[in-house]
């Protein structure tokens, strides 16, 4: 039997037009700044090995070197998406390898940081808030204020007390647990953003599969606990005492903050959950105002229905 390479220079002498298209793609090969340049660095390359590693180095001339042909992750047209490829020399043999590209560095850190935010129920465009998107007005400025505040400190270490927004429905105050949770993502700090009537009905739901104390613990320990709309509905004495009021008890203890959202102030919202289906209960309704204090400050929040603009 021939020797493959043989056949091959025989089958290239009879196929005129193949032979025409290697040598043109082996001269534009070779013309390309960026290979001239890593040949300029190793003369010891000699044709037959040039002739040899052809397919590597038409390789790495049609793929994008850090992003330069790509606009985007997405977009990326090089065989390994995210990838960029780098000519280099081993025991003197041409050897091409790939590294992450910029665009795929980036994408993967804002994945990352993404799965720091997570949540139980809260709306897409809440997950999407930011601080720039705040509508900035008198009415609202200190909540802002002390928005930025927790922000300032958390870069230096997690302040021990969240905040307790309070006011009317629709000015805002669940977008302001987003953009804090965006913020702080930044910096590399987890939140969990629980909407309450829902995490109320979650919780009830986990008696039947056993895995309510796997959940408890998980909101207890946070980094940033968010609580939105608590007081929204009646809760049960066991779940207010025993759920609640755990998770606050386990915050306090550890220093941990927590965020709140609410229609009612302070006193308005013990009075609420005082009321249950028991009886009112003002004693163990105080405990959890207690501990609500102990892991935040109360600020109001007020101005316009913005759900009506």
């Amino acid at each position: 039997m021939k020797p493959v390479q043989s056949s091959l220079k025989k089958w290239m002498q009879e196929n005129e037009n193949f032979k025409e298209n290697y040598i043109k793609i082996k001269d534009e090969v070779l013309s390309d700044p960026e290979i001239k340049e890593f040949l300029a660095l190793h003369p010891q390359l000699t044709k037959q090995e040039l002739n040899r590693n052809l397919i590597k180095l038409y390789e790495y001339k049609t793929q994008s070197k850090q992003c330069s042909q790509c606009s985007s992750f997405g977009q990326c047209k090089n065989m390994l998406q995210g990838y960029s490829p780098i000519l280099h020399m081993e025991n003197n043999e041409i050897h091409l390898s790939y590294e992450k590209c910029h665009s795929r560095l980036h994408y993967e850190k804002e994945k990352d940081q993404q799965e720091l935010i997570q949540s139980l129920y809260m709306p897409k465009e809440i997950l999407q808030a930011t601080i720039h998107g705040i509508d900035n007005d008198k009415t609202r400025s200190k909540a802002i204020l002390e928005l930025l505040s927790f922000i300032e400190k958390a870069k230096s270490g997690l302040p021990q007390k969240g905040i307790f927004f309070y006011g009317p429905f629709g000015v805002g105050k669940t977008y302001f647990l987003g953009a804090i949770a965006n913020k702080l993502k930044e910096l590399n700090i987890s939140s969990m953003l629980i909407y309450m009537p829902e995490f109320t009905r979650e919780i009830k739901a986990s008696l039947k599969d056993d895995t309510i104390n796997e959940k408890v613990e998980y909101f207890k320990k946070a980094d940033v606990l968010m609580i939105d709309d608590i007081g929204a509905e009646m809760q049960s004495a066991w779940f207010r005492d025993e759920i609640l009021g755990s998770i606050l008890q386990y915050r306090m203890m550890e220093r941990l903050p927590v965020f709140f959202t609410s229609n009612y102030d302070l006193k308005q919202l013990e009075e609420q959950l005082a009321s249950t289906r028991a009886g009112v209960e003002k004693v163990k309704a105080g405990r959890i105002i207690e501990r609500i204090k102990q892991v935040s400050q109360a600020v109001e929040v007020s101005g316009d229905n913005r759900r009506e603009q």
